[in-house]
């Protein structure tokens, strides 16, 4: 039989199965409004990508690379089209929102509709899913039809990655937020520096990441590790085009050991069990420091926003009732006590960062420190405590949820798992994080865009190879997705659908991965000694 007719078959045959399977639309997170058609668009290495609108260009190229990574499929950028081609236009609409797309596939092309780079973007993401999901014949995609309208629910969609207490390096940095970008996630919030180890280089104390950079959660004898500024630069590049913003956090005036150990004239003391915990807020000289490390990590992250931790100063600022710069700090300012002169640290730091025309971001604790309202975020941790929550909204802060019941990651995920944090033996699971939602938390009125979004938040202490950070982190990220993103209308039964698709992405990928679905698959990763036990999963 004559080679085109048997791929003919199959090619009529696989556009017939095509819109049968794919009847529940395949995305993650869930798009706003969605219509299934009837036909189907074919996609080849002559369709052509047509960019109407110039600003769009960056998110075309992403397409491009990531169309040839995953399918092998090379496309090119062109004016216009004799054949069904992908286009990119720019909406007329004057009430489209920020990140909003239309996307309409059927056999005639693809349309993209964006008001903003970051709408097209997530629309080529949307095509990009499906793709992934649609079976390749002859170097052929058979995408089904969808009419799609799509918006985000919160601006603020993040991760944050704890890289003090186990270092991954960029590679690895770049898988997450190249899967971030996968589940349109817009915030790497990179927790850099705390006890165990400083992660980033500083040119004007490089003793920061030399010495400060030993060490782990561990093992304290772990050669240095930190990332230079060209590594920094490379990946806040990196993440940019794939419309994700990176925040910094400088952990102060508490979890400074490993700053201390490389420059300890700025130590104010420790707690047992917190060595070296603090900077000293007594010394004129530690205000000098530290503002010269914000300026050279505010001049690397284009962000213009700056996270300085401020949590848990209490569990090793006892040193600071009995140092005598800090005696004399309290008696010239009168500061009744170590609350006080927490606040007043804070609030001079605070200074820095806004004279370098940026935003302070901080956990909870600093609700309290009457922080200017307008240049500050606060990010609620402590589900315990909804009355910081209260006080936050009701001083004007603008919000980012992160409570650790759901969205601590370090968290175990099913009832079986040990190796992990558990909270009065509660877990985060899979639904538990699907059904996030503010209404749990926020029963009073607040102003419509005072809580900017939700953010997961993985802390290393039990996160010793990629392995077992996979694990934690995947399928997870999806759900966190679907909270972030979709309406407060959500199906837990049929994202589990959609989400089976998506597991296979992940086995693809080689990520070691907890599968809901059967969670004996594969075991959990748990510690032996200073490693983490490794598992094959059979690829």
């Amino acid at each position: 039989m004559n080679l085109k007719i048997v791929f003919s078959i199959l090619l009529v045959a696989l556009i017939s199965k095509t819109v049968k399977s794919q009847e529940n639309c395949p995305i993650v997170p869930l798009p706003f409004q969605v219509a299934k058609g009837t036909d189907s668009f074919l996609l080849d290495q002559n369709t052509a990508i047509i960019v109407e609108d110039q600003n769009f260009l960056s998110a075309a190229h992403y397409f491009q690379a990531e169309l040839l990574r995953v399918k092998q499929i090379p496309l090119s950028i062109q004016l216009s089209s004799k054949k069904p081609a992908i286009t990119i236009r720019y909406s007329t609409q004057k009430n489209a929102g920020a990140s909003a797309y239309l996307l309409n596939i059927n056999a005639q092309g693809i349309t993209i509709t964006a008001k903003d780079a970051s709408g097209a973007f997530y629309g080529l993401v949307s095509i990009l899913q499906i793709a992934r999901q649609s079976k390749l014949i002859s170097g052929t995609l058979v995408l089904a039809s969808w009419t799609i309208k799509d918006h985000p629910l919160y601006p603020w969609r993040g991760i944050m990655l704890d890289e003090s207490r186990h270092f991954f390096g960029k590679e690895k940095v770049k898988s997450i937020l190249d899967w971030m970008a996968f589940y349109k996630l817009n915030k790497f919030h990179w927790h850099l520096t705390d006890e165990p180890a400083w992660r980033i280089e500083i040119k004007k104390y490089p003793r920061l990441g030399l010495i400060g950079g030993i060490g782990d959660y561990l093992n304290e004898l772990q050669p240095a590790k930190y990332y230079s500024q060209e590594d920094v630069k490379e990946i806040v590049a990196y993440a940019a085009e794939r419309f994700i913003t990176v925040i910094p956090e400088i952990d102060m005036p508490g979890h400074a050991t490993a700053a201390n150990k490389a420059y300890p004239q700025f130590n104010g003391g420790g707690a047992p069990g917190h060595p070296d915990f603090t900077f000293n807020p007594g010394k004129e000289g530690t205000y000098l420091f530290l503002s010269n490390i914000l300026r050279e990590v505010n001049t690397l992250f284009p962000s213009g926003m700056v996270h300085l931790g401020g949590d848990e100063v209490v569990y090793g600022n006892q040193k600071w009732a009995e140092d005598s710069a800090i005696q004399d700090l309290m008696l010239k300012s009168g500061l009744k006590d170590r609350k006080e002169v927490e606040s007043y640290f804070m609030k001079r730091m605070a200074d820095s960062v806004y004279q370098m025309n940026a935003k302070l971001l901080v956990w909870d604790e600093m609700a309290e420190s009457n922080l200017a309202k307008d240049k500050t975020i606060i990010f609620w941790w402590r589900q315990e405590k909804p009355a910081m929550l209260k006080l936050a909204l009701s001083k004007g802060y603008h919000v980012v949820l992160c409570p650790r019941l759901p969205l601590y990651f370090d968290f175990v995920q099913d009832s079986t798992h040990h190796y992990g944090r558990k909270w009065n033996k509660l877990y985060n699971s899979l639904e538990d994080v699907y059904n996030f939602s503010k209404d749990n938390y926020i029963k009073e009125s607040v102003a419509q865009d005072q809580i900017l979004g939700i953010q997961a938040n993985l802390w290393t202490e039990t996160v010793q190879n990629e392995q077992r950070l996979d694990y934690l982190l995947f399928p997870r990220i999806t759900a966190l997705a679907e909270a972030a993103w979709s309406s407060e209308r959500k199906d837990f039964t049929k994202f589990k659908q959609r989400l089976k698709e998506h597991l296979l992405l992940f086995r693809e990928a080689g990520l070691y991965y907890f599968d809901p679905f059967e969670p004996n698959k594969f075991p959990e990763p748990v510690r032996i000694g200073l490693g983490i036990k490794r598992f094959d999963m059979g690829l």
